[in-house]
C-alpha cells in the first residue's frame, strides 16, 4: 500500500515530461484562440480612432480642404485629389497618408492649428493652400484689393488732368482754312437773302 501511494505522491510532484506531442497541441491551442483574441483587442484599440462623429468628420474634412496635396503630380488639396486614367484612379497614396493623419489626429481630439502646424513642419509651408496672414505672405493677402483701388485713383487722377487742360486751352477751330474772299461773299450772300 505504501508502494501505491509512493507513486501517487511520486507522479504529482515531478512534473510530467513534455512531449513533442504536448507542445504541437499547445501551439494549436495558442493559434486558435490567442490569435483571434490579439486580432479582437487590436480593432477595439484602433476602433476608437477609426470611428469619427459626424462633427470630427466634417472637421477632417475641412482641413483636408485647406492642405496640399504633396505627391507632385496634382496641386489639388488632400481632399479633392483625384488621378484618373490608366490603372490606378482615386487619391493617390501621399492623399490617403495625410487624410488618415488627419483622422487620426482629429480622432484623438488635436486642434486644426496644431494639426496644421504639424504638417508645415513636415512638408514646409509650401503644404498650405492659403498662406497665412503674416510676415512676407500678408502682401498675398493685401495686394488684390489694394491694386485695384490704387488703380481706380491713379486713372480717376489722369482724367482730371486731361479734363483740366482742355478747360485751360482756348477753342481752336481745326480743319481746312477758308480764304477771306469766300467767307466776305458768303457773308454777302447771307445778308442778300435776309434782304429779301
Amino acid at each position: 500500500m505504501s508502494r501505491c501511494c509512493f507513486r501517487r505522491i511520486e507522479s504529482r510532484t515531478y512534473p510530467r515530461r513534455v512531449t513533442t506531442q504536448h507542445r504541437r497541441r499547445f501551439h494549436e491551442f495558442a493559434l486558435v484562440v490567442a490569435a483571434p483574441v490579439a486580432v479582437l483587442l487590436a480593432l477595439l484599440a484602433a476602433a476608437p480612432a477609426l470611428a469619427l462623429t459626424p462633427a470630427q468628420t466634417e472637421r477632417a474634412h475641412a482641413l483636408s480642404l485647406r492642405l496640399k496635396c504633396m505627391c507632385g503630380g496634382c496641386n489639388d488639396t488632400v481632399g479633392t485629389c483625384n488621378h484618373s486614367g490608366g490603372a490606378f484612379a482615386g487619391p493617390c497614396a501621399t492623399a490617403q497618408a495625410m487624410l488618415k493623419e488627419i483622422d487620426q489626429r482629429v480622432g484623438r481630439g488635436e486642434s486644426d492649428d496644431l494639426i496644421l502646424q504639424d504638417f508645415v513642419q513636415e512638408y514646409g509651408p509650401g503644404v498650405l493652400i492659403s498662406p497665412p496672414a503674416k510676415g512676407f505672405d500678408w502682401l498675398v493677402w493685401v495686394l488684390p484689393v489694394l491694386l485695384p483701388v490704387l488703380a481706380f485713383f491713379l486713372v480717376w487722377g489722369i482724367v482730371r488732368r486731361w479734363r483740366r487742360r482742355a478747360a485751360l486751352q482756348p477753342a481752336v477751330a481745326t480743319g481746312p482754312q477758308i480764304s477771306p474772299e469766300l467767307l466776305a461773299r458768303a457773308r454777302h450772300e447771307a445778308e442778300g437773302s435776309s434782304d429779301e
